[in-house]
């Protein structure tokens, strides 16, 4: 019998946007647990687990290094997490002898964790936020406290905890302190410290003072100070080890505590080792072996590893798969833990053998992904506009691109939509790791570019600080750049492409459609619209950080009003996604609520989904897939394709 073969179906052409796809908004969401500080106590690594499918609660791991096996150590209703700075991090130390600390989500106290068994120390208190702490050799630890008892900014001090729970001021006057560390003898304590109008990357003061045998401290000796010092910590032998970017670039310095002097282990001049402090426990440097440390460099927004000595002999790189490193930390045996991300694969930890470079996995991915699905970055530059006044020159901008991928073609003739992506912040950067909410949109038909705009870390900095004064300005004009450029070169259609960002992010999607006719539609996640109500109105980490990016406040009120996307709703016709948590205190769900009522006045298309509980970023799974799924629907009715998943649609607003 005649029969005729028909095309797979993989290889029939199927619109872009509308591609069926294996990566699910569920997916997504499953593959969306992070894991945090890798460290080796005892036969057990242990690091910290978020985990959307319990709403968002931090689970404490254990990895028995004789077994082999993988055992919760810390289990619900207990969430290792704290709410210092609204960023947290920090939130779980140890001591010498294996106990375990964390600060605990729910009531904010800190407890002890033996044997699985949580005992709390500090009284309950829920005006205290505890983070970043240190045990002393003689068992008593010191802490980030952040004090919310007072009607006015909440106080951030160094607090001592005894061992029965006793909790004593012992550092309080600056506005933010971080990085307690004792020296291995406990003789010393190390910190870190800046007042507004400061963030942590623009300038800090880094300390040391003897400790006394009741805790108090004696001299604060400053170790350096005017311009941004971070990952302070003791090396076996008594010396302090920093990151300063008095160069431009975060290189490593070594403190000798009995002469006072420093002096430069690293004289990098194109890439650095160190982080803004969003989060605590940031450390891009261990040492492994006495007087052996190991480094993760980034240049250009992308990690790899080095070593080097202590006597500031020369680096010598490590080969590990990794492009984007989280963690780094050393085993008990001279070995390397690193935790980071390949291009193909999500976040998973490694050992890595300092003399063969051999790496074993410890842990897997969230998820493994068919690589007929998975599109992988391409570094790109692009020129953007000056903007000095003096010069008409112009000046670079860096993204990651990704194309569309999968085992599908697009219909004859078309090219794909774009996504841009501005990361958050605006002080960070995105890296070419894998991100399954990159490769949801590529593998549906979408190509995407997130864009490392002017401002962002990870390129020295003079680029860091190119965004200041100039929020609303450098990074909407990177964003349109790195979108016409694509376009420029045939690889997207330029009546389709969208722009999408959380925070910071948002504000520049909001910015962007304000100001320019480049997109055809946007999503802000928790975005910025009122510069003005956004000064009198977020946490105190932030309360200044406009005064840098835009201007101080209130002398320069109009700039505030001038960059404002509220203030701007003339151009503004572009429909718009907006997703909001309701418990959000970093952007109040006001600031979402006003851009939206503005546009509704206006007649302009628009979607608003508030998602009650959540936070700033979201947290719980059911969250997680609605607000992808929605934001793929509403791509479909804006840009003309019917997606080929079941998603329940959402009501538009002021459509035409």
């Amino acid at each position: 019998m005649n029969q005729t073969q028909q095309e797979p179906p993989s290889l029939l052409p199927v619109a872009y946007g509308a591609w069926p796809s294996p990566i699910s908004a569920e997916i997504v969401s499953k593959g969306s647990v992070r894991r945090s500080g890798p460290k080796q106590i005892g036969d057990h690594l242990y690091w910290s687990e978020a985990r959307p499918h319990e709403a968002g609660r931090v689970a404490l791991v254990a990895y028995d290094l004789k077994t082999k096996t993988v055992s919760d150590v810390l289990n619900a209703p207990f969430s290792a997490r704290t709410r210092v700075h609204e960023y947290g991090g920090g939130a779980w130390w140890n001591d010498t002898k294996g106990t375990i600390f964390f600060s605990n989500d729910t009531d904010r106290r800190v407890y002890s964790l033996s044997n699985a068994i949580a005992v709390p120390l500090t009284s309950e208190n829920h005006d205290w936020r505890f983070a970043d702490g240190t045990v002393h050799p003689d068992g008593w630890q010191v802490c980030v406290r952040e004090d919310h008892s007072a009607d006015s900014e909440p106080k951030n001090e160094l607090v001592q905890i005894s061992q029965a729970g006793e909790v004593a001021t012992l550092i309080s006057g600056p506005d933010f302190v971080s990085t307690p560390r004792f020296s291995p003898d406990g003789a010393c304590l190390s910190w870190i410290q800046w007042s507004h109008p400061n963030m942590a990357w623009d300038e800090t003061q880094l300390y040391v003072a003897a400790v006394a045998d009741d805790g108090t401290l004696g001299e604060h000796v400053a170790v350096a100070s005017g311009s941004s010092i971070c990952g302070a910590d003791w090396l076996q032998d008594g010396s302090l080890v920093y990151s300063d970017d008095t160069t431009s670039w975060w290189n490593l310095y070594i403190y000798d505590v009995a002469t006072r002097t420093s002096k430069a282990l690293t004289a990098l001049d194109a890439a650095e080792i160190g982080a803004c402090g969003w989060v605590f426990g940031t450390q891009r440097w261990v040492e492994y072996t006495e007087g052996h440390l190991a480094a993760v460099i980034t240049e250009n927004a992308i990690d790899r590893v080095v070593t080097f000595t202590s006597g500031g002999e020369s680096l010598r790189e490590l080969a590990t798969p990794f492009c984007a490193i989280s963690a780094i930390a050393a085993t008990s045996d001279g070995q390397l833990l690193v935790q980071g991300a390949t291009p193909t694969e999500g976040e998973h930890c490694i050992t890595l053998d300092l003399s063969t470079q051999e790496s074993i996995k410890i842990t897997e991915p969230p998820l493994r992904l068919d690589p007929r699905w998975v599109s992988q970055a391409e570094s790109i530059r692009f020129s953007v506009p000056s903007m000095a006044q003096e010069s008409a020159a112009e000046e670079t901008a860096y993204a990651f691109y990704y194309p569309a991928t999968g085992p599908h073609q697009g219909l004859n003739g078309e090219k794909p939509p774009l996504v841009v992506l501005g990361h958050g912040g605006p002080t960070s950067h995105t890296t070419m790791s894998l991100k399954l909410k990159v490769q949801y949109w590529t593998s549906r038909g979408f190509s995407v570019v997130d864009v490392n705009y002017r401002g962002s870390s990870g390129f020295g900095t003079k680029y860091r600080n190119k965004l200041q004064g100039n929020w609303g300005i450098c990074d909407v004009q990177d964003c349109i750049a790195a979108a016409q450029f694509l376009a420029s070169q045939g690889k997207v259609d330029p009546s389709r492409i969208v722009i999408r960002g959380g925070s910071a992010g948002g504000f520049t999607v909001l910015a962007a459609l304000a100001t320019s006719e480049v997109f055809a539609a946007g999503t802000s996640l928790y975005g910025v619209a009122d510069l003005t109500a956004l000064a009198e109105d977020t946490h105190k980490f932030e309360a200044r950080y406009l005064d840098s990016l835009v201007g101080p406040y209130p002398e320069r009120k109009d700039l505030y009003e001038q960059r404002s996307p509220l203030t701007m709703l003339d151009g503004f016709t572009t429909p718009l996604l907006a997703l909001q948590g309701s418990e959000d205190k970093v952007v109040p769900p006001a600031q979402t609520e006003m851009i939206t009522d503005a546009l509704a006045d206006r007649g302009v298309p628009h979607s608003y989904i508030l998602f009650e509980g959540e936070q700033h970023g979201f947290r719980k799974s059911e969250n997680i897939i609605r607000s992808l799924e929605a934001e793929l629907w509403f791509y479909g009715k804006i840009l003309g394709f019917t997606p080929h998943d079941e998603i329940e649609p959402v009501e538009i607003r002021g459509e035409q």
